[in-house]
């Protein structure tokens, strides 16, 4: 019986499942409703998402993961399980699943990985760095002995690595990503119009509004929310030009660890680097002008992956084929003992 292989991305924001011979996605953002007296699973991923900031209260609506780890197994696993069953088809067939992690993960927290998705049915489980599996997915060649340098910026983590001969020179993940630009919206406009605006909305304007580059388009929109003086709703119209300083506090944490990893680099790959350019995958990755800050910043032409947003979760599903090939980049966790193959 064919072995059946499927690649997670198991993002802070979005969880991307695909399967590894078709690279058919299934992709859902990552939360979960549970009525809160029974604990009872009341919808998964898209719908529940319309839900943020509009449940009753004896609705809670979960986010599973934080930064890039799990928070809470329960609903992960019910996530994992969700996505699995709309991807096999056979479900006499137990897959392989690899899953991609953060560079910076723990043991600890390695174990509620492989635990998740062993529980969600899986045969085998692997788990690969991001990096990794965003320079698969990009195409990066990585069996030459040249330096690429990948940043993955996702919802809630951004991890940077030097990658070069299958392996990775160095690395490192901080907590800082999508998310924080989301953070930095709500609390800029909390703090310059008094009005408490929800994740969606700080989410909406980022898309459509956030810069990190003066020199683009000075866009304007709207922004609904509650007004922290009257307690009304409340409408402004904001500048992308506005936004830009309070966006750039965030960019600079990712810019520094990005000059600390070429720091570290060793001078040879560093000329590779200056060559090649710098690989930014994830949705963070396209906030407008990141990628000039970032050339501006190391000398490097830095830019975004062709398909920057799924290219994580492509690597992860390609992956299978590097698992005798790359000498860094998986995390080498062993599996439970029911999940051990035969």
């Amino acid at each position: 019986m064919p072995s059946l292989d499927i690649g997670i991305d198991l993002g802070t924001s979005t969880i991307l499942v695909i399967d590894s011979k078709r690279e058919k996605i299934i992709k859902e953002p990552s939360v979960v409703a549970v009525r809160k007296r029974t604990g009872e699973i009341l919808g998964i991923g898209g719908d529940v998402y319309r839900m943020v900031g509009r449940t009753p209260d004896t609705i809670e609506v979960i986010r599973p993961l934080e930064d890039g780890v799990i928070s809470d197994f329960r609903t992960t696993e019910v996530l994992i399980k969700h996505l699995l069953h709309r991807i096999n088809y056979n479900q006499l067939v137990k897959p392989r699943i690899c899953v991609c992690v953060p560079s910076g993960i723990t043991g600890v927290e390695s174990n509620a990985v492989i635990n998740a998705a062993a529980a969600a049915g899986a045969r085998k489980v692997y788990l690969i760095e991001e990096p990794v599996a965003a320079a698969i997915g990009a195409g990066v060649d990585l069996s030459k002995p040249d330096g690429n340098l990948v940043v993955d910026i996702g919802g809630g983590t951004c991890d940077i690595a030097v990658l070069s001969f299958n392996g990775i020179v160095c690395k490192t993940s901080l907590r800082v990503a999508g998310n924080k630009f989301d953070e930095a919206i709500i609390k800029y406009i909390r703090s310059n119009y008094n009005l408490l605006i929800g994740e969606k909305t700080a989410e909406n304007i980022k898309i459509k509004l956030g810069s990190v580059y003066p020199g683009s388009e000075d866009l304007e929109g709207s922004a609904k929310g509650r007004d922290l003086v009257t307690g009304l709703p409340k409408q402004i119209m904001l500048r992308r030009s506005e936004l830009i300083e309070p966006l750039l506090d965030v960019a600079s944490v990712i810019i520094r660890e990005i000059q600390s990893v070429l720091e570290k680099t060793p001078p040879e790959l560093a000329g590779d680097i200056r060559e090649n350019g710098i690989v930014m995958t994830g949705g963070g990755s396209m906030l407008n002008g990141l990628d000039e800050l970032i050339t501006r910043n190391t000398r490097a032409r830095a830019y975004v992956a062709e398909n920057a947003v799924e290219s994580v979760a492509i690597g992860t599903a390609r992956s299978f084929a590097y698992l005798d090939k790359l000498y860094d980049g998986f995390a080498h966790i062993t599996p439970p003992a029911h999940q051990q193959e035969k």
